[in-house]
């Protein structure tokens, strides 16, 4: 038996990564306008480094980014020639409140989402929308000190509130925040945090994440109020952690560091802070920030669905002198002797995927979308300016393979697949364009540089067969 005629087929884009037009519409300045490529990138992602507003000597590639702002009808068009049924998208908190704390929104940025979810439902694509990717206007960083102030709770429920108001008839499914345990990762990224010196960073994490909880809950109680149609749900960075050898040393190591991943996760499905995230606080001297009626509110507001990014798995070590990593997305793990890896060092692992999703199915029993997956590579157009992208298909192919897999042999629930960068977009770990991942080749270079004229990769008719069949051909 294969995939459910109703599987969801298709692509992931957040705004920060392909719209542009950051001053059009309206739009106020948000955290991820101010990443710049090059060294300083993930000093201000990770809130080492302050950067509040735009410099000379720095370069913001999502200032223009792929311009999906203007083109976002021929992009949604060549998406349904494809064959997608969905389109996992996000919204920009500035387009509708340009500095996050107006009593009114933005008409024209409210106006510029309905037009895009329009121009889906024209081909019957359905909307997958994600209220928050890595995206925090940057009047609420200054003025509140983003997510460590317990009042973004308020701002971001009349984000959401607006947004399922007014797309009530035209998007059902939605996501809270995008890869929510990246607050651990890339604070000001995640949630525009910025470190003082002398400041407890853990306590500010663990306030940060409490808050976004929170908001979690809220939101997910008021999209079911205002319409109970809507399937609201989390999303995790995931990819499981293999024990660098059967040293039962190196095993538990992999389960501490897979938890740091779920954690999270585990209070929006479950509805409570997991016993060993409890116990890791106390350990380390953190109080959790609850006020009257959080526990309730976590409680009785848990997710419909699960969904999730899948790049690559790691390797953990209880050794603390292991020093041979190699990146992996934001995660360095040590190097994998199993696995070859991509140009930027991601270890490649199809299997890896079966076993990601195994794991949350086994914990959760909730049911699963793939919401990103994909390979970053360097695309050569050819002298006709045709990119013949086997390296990605291969990618695919096998991660299709073992995902179908999961489903079809140990049976996971499972919604869909979103592609991640259906259409090349900006890097969000590095800010290059030339890192692509799309089936849609977009003319821009790393220097900002080009016509921004689409072009069809060798993988989009590849992609539309796998959509036309429901997976069953993949060669």
């Amino acid at each position: 038996m294969g995939l459910s005629e109703h599987f969801f087929w298709g692509g992931a884009t957040a705004a920060n990564q392909c719209e542009g037009g950051y001053a059009e519409g309206g739009r106020g300045l948000a955290n991820i306008d101010l990443l710049p490529t090059g060294k300083d990138r993930f000093a201000i992602a990770s809130g080492k480094k302050k950067m509040f507003q735009f410099d000379d000597e720095h370069f913001y590639p999502a200032q223009n980014a792929i311009d999906f702002y203007h083109h976002y009808k021929e992009d949604i068009s060549l998406f349904a020639e494809m064959g997608f049924n969905v389109f996992r998208m996000s919204i920009s908190w500035t387009r509708i409140f340009p500095n996050g704390d107006e009593e009114q929104p933005n008409e024209e940025g409210l106006l510029f989402y309905e037009n895009v979810f329009r121009e889906c439902h024209k081909y019957g694509i359905e909307p997958l929308v994600t209220i928050s990717h890595f995206d925090c206007p940057i009047g609420l960083v200054e003025k509140y000190g983003g997510w460590r102030n317990r009042k973004m709770i308020s701002f971001y429920e009349k984000l959401a509130r607006t947004l399922f108001t007014r797309y009530k008839h035209m998007v059902k499914y939605w996501l809270t925040f995008n890869e929510i345990n990246m607050v651990y990762h890339l604070p000001f990224c995640a949630a525009g945090i910025c470190f003082e010196a002398g400041e407890n960073e853990k306590q500010v994490i663990a306030d940060v994440a409490h808050h976004e909880l929170i908001a979690s809950a809220l939101v997910t109680r008021i999209g079911h109020d205002i319409n109970p149609d809507n399937k609201i749900g989390c999303m995790l960075a995931a990819g499981p952690y293999y024990p660098e050898t059967c040293s039962p040393e190196d095993y538990w190591q992999a389960i501490c560091d897979d938890r740091d991943g779920y954690a999270l996760i585990d209070v929006q499905v479950r509805g409570c802070y997991p016993s060993y995230l409890l116990k890791k606080y106390e350990r380390e001297g953190i109080c959790i920030p609850f006020t009257k009626g959080d526990k309730e509110l976590l409680q009785n507001n848990t997710v419909d669905f699960v969904s999730f990014s899948y790049y690559n798995s790691r390797v953990s070590s209880a050794n603390p002198n292991r020093k041979d990593t190699t990146e992996g997305n934001v995660f360095p793990t040590l190097v994998n002797p199993y696995l070859k890896t991509s140009d930027w060092g991601w270890p490649i692992d199809p299997l890896g995927l079966r076993i990601t999703l195994n794991l949350l199915y086994d914990r959760y029993q909730k049911p699963l979308f793939i919401v990103e997956n994909g390979f970053g590579a360097i695309d050569i157009p050819d002298e006709n300016g045709y990119i013949q992208d086997d390296y990605r298909i291969d990618y695919l192919r096998n991660h299709i393979k073992e995902m179908k897999k999961a489903v079809e042999e140990d049976g996971v629930e499972l919604w869909g697949y979103t592609s991640w960068g259906c259409i090349d977009l900006i890097s969000n770990g590095t800010g290059e364009m030339e890192k692509r991942y799309g089936f849609i080749y977009v003319d821009r270079n790393n220097q900002g540089e080009g016509s921004f004229r689409r072009i069809k990769k060798k993988s989009f008719y590849w992609y539309k067969k796998v959509i036309a069949s429901n997976g069953e051909e993949l060669d």
